[in-house]
């Protein structure tokens, strides 16, 4: 790579699209939705291991050059920013490896509870009514129930992330992670970013939270679930009320492990 890169991560429906939209702001940022490239390295990993006959002529120096060759070639001739933030859920289990490749990288995990991650997805269920989306497979049926448990087991949207954040927040890699509350992001989101931009160890920049734009429509039309990577024009905390069964909330309220400090004992960055 030609310049330097982060990572951002974490949880759905947490901020994430909202904070590459804040980042993009910079020119000196490139910023997006979910990249394909952590799937590339997956794949790759996969056809550099023992399951290749020949994999015996491919040593660990090698896999690294052709992996960070990855990244190069995706970005170095497209992107002309200084910093590129790659996006992707799957980076929380990588923290090892994209230390090793990266070290000077950064990964960011939005974070936020669960409950109302679930119920932010079973709006735009909701909302697309005669749009059966990719998140279930384009299963037109089922019920809160079993979205909810679709969503939350361990190779769900919602349960695969959440493991692989706690993974990146209990191991010995999570000198390099810091995690962004999404409550955080929508409150004060000038505080938010700053913390980003302290992590990083760039200049800040006067981003506007009053005008943001950001369109991936196409995507999310083709996927099932317009609205999926929507991001308002302008930063604000809306309350409002659950849509889920009472019984079903209240399932996940102890599930953000990160607001106990006594669970972070390597003392992980939280915003």
């Amino acid at each position: 790579m030609d310049r330097r890169i982060h990572f951002i991560s974490g949880l759905p429906r947490s901020g994430s699209t909202l904070l590459s939209a804040l980042l993009q702001q910079n020119p000196r940022f490139h910023a997006g939705m979910s990249s394909p490239v952590a799937g590339m390295v997956t794949t790759m990993l996969g056809e550099l291991s023992g399951r290749n006959e020949f994999s015996v002529f491919i040593n660990d120096a090698q896999r690294q050059r052709i992996l960070r060759g990855l990244f190069a070639n995706y970005y170095d001739d497209e992107v002309h920013a200084d910093v590129v933030f790659d996006t992707n859920r799957a980076w929380c289990s990588r923290l090892g490896a994209l230390k090793t490749l990266f070290p000077d990288a950064r990964v960011i995990a939005c974070v936020r509870d669960t409950a109302w991650i679930v119920d932010s997805i079973e709006r735009l269920v909701r909302n697309n009514a005669f749009q059966p989306s990719s998140i279930f497979n384009y299963q037109p049926g089922g019920t809160v129930y079993s979205r909810t448990e679709g969503l939350v087991n361990g190779d769900g949207m919602v349960g695969y992330a959440y493991n692989a954040l706690k993974e990146a927040y209990f191991g010995e890699d999570s000198s390099n992670l810091m995690l962004l509350q999404y409550d955080t992001l929508v409150s004060d989101p000038a505080r938010a970013l700053a913390a980003v931009y302290d992590f990083i160890d760039e200049p800040r920049y006067a981003h506007n939270y009053k005008h943001i734009s950001f369109d991936d429509k196409g995507f999310d039309q083709r996927a099932g679930t317009p609205g999926l990577h929507h991001v308002r024009s302008q930063v604000d905390a809306k309350p409002r009320q659950t849509i889920l069964p009472p019984d079903l909330f209240r399932r996940f309220e102890n599930d953000p492990f990160w607001r106990d400090p006594q669970l972070n004992p390597r003392g992980v960055r939280i915003v």
